[in-house]
């Protein structure tokens, strides 16, 4: 191994523990919290957790397996039900982030109306398009053999070594991932964007009567009147932070990958084997990042991850306590 596929090597390992860490903490999170199972967005965070999941411990340690002996992982039979798996959950994830686009979008748009816009059976409902969209591609592509391991990604992903069937299996590729990553790229911007311009409108009528009370207090004292205003700055900023956050995530993570697939139609244009498994490293680092982008930053999480601490803490202390209690107790001599 060179030196560029031990830093690859290195750069998956670190994905798979912190994914596989971060996504345990969402999944304990939900099981803990009522309020967030009771909540729409936690259904879709739980189907977007359990593809993360899935993903993790099935796709990423065969990747490096790969990666390590340069050769495929197991037999022909394991690699397409791998590969499978890899087409399945890489789609059901883009999807699942497309709907919690829909859903921020719903609750902010629609405030009065969100309750009876987007109930549990409609988050079902959603979540069933999801799986069948995902089952139906992923289907398509081992029942025609277009699954198996690709070198240039050291994984077992979509691949076509026929020659007899390049025509067709072009335009499955273009037609999944225009179905898969550009539909949610459009739903996400289209959402958050509306989103971002809702705040906004709201950002500025806080400003506005937060002026107005400014100019009628003339004897603030100037450094209240900088907080305030410095405080409008940041409710400004914080929004546009929020929704690029999402959208360039999501862009970061899977543009390079799905290019490198699309270019990769083109037999003239070569591709660096090295830059291969990069993309594929960005696609697996979403499955690392999407547990705080969506989950473990907001504040109910934070709040959930302190009270299990503290339990943990407070459990420990008290088997620590009972312990020293009954060690002083066995300690006292008896009188015969």
């Amino acid at each position: 191994m060179d030196t560029a596929e031990v830093i690859l090597s290195v750069l998956v390992v670190v994905i798979i523990i912190v994914s596989l860490l971060s996504n345990v903490l969402v999944l304990i999170c939900f099981l803990y919290n009522p309020e967030i199972r009771k909540q729409v967005p936690g259904l879709f965070n739980l189907n977007l957790t359990f593809c993360n999941l899935l993903l993790t411990v099935s796709n990423m340690p065969l990747t490096l397996a790969g990666l390590v002996s340069k050769a495929q992982p197991g037999g022909d039979g394991f690699c397409q039900i791998v590969g499978f798996l890899e087409t399945f959950l890489s789609t059901n994830s883009m999807l699942s982030m497309a709907a919690l686009s829909i859903d921020r979008w719903i609750a902010v748009v629609f405030p009065l109306r969100y309750h009876s816009k987007m109930r549990h059976k409609d988050a079902a409902f959603v979540l069933g398009y999801t799986w069948a969209h995902s089952m139906s591609f992923s289907t398509v592509a081992t029942s025609l053999s277009w699954v198996g391991y690709h070198r240039l990604y050291a994984s077992c992903t979509l691949s076509n070594p026929r020659a007899s069937s390049r025509t067709q299996f072009v335009i499955f590729t273009v037609f999944f991932h225009s179905f898969t990553f550009l539909l949610s790229f459009i739903v996400l911007c289209v959402t958050y964007l509306k989103v971002l311009k809702v705040a906004r409108f709201h950002c500025k009528r806080i400003d506005v009567i937060t002026m107005q009370t400014l100019v009628l207090l003339v004897d603030i004292h100037p450094s209240v009147r900088q907080r305030c205003l410095e405080e409008q700055k940041r409710r400004r900023q914080r929004a546009s932070r929020k929704i690029s956050t999402f959208i360039g995530t999501f862009m970061l993570c899977f543009a390079p990958y799905v290019i490198t697939r699309i270019v990769e139609l083109f037999p003239a244009v070569p591709i660096n084997p090295h830059w291969g498994i990069v993309s594929k490293c960005l696609t697996y680092s979403k499955a690392a990042c999407d547990p705080f982008v969506y989950s473990l930053l907001r504040h109910q999480y934070k709040k959930t991850c302190t009270d299990i601490i503290n339990r943990l803490l407070k459990r420990s202390s008290l088997n620590a306590s009972g312990r020293r209690h009954e060690n002083q107790g066995n300690s006292i001599p008896t009188a015969e």
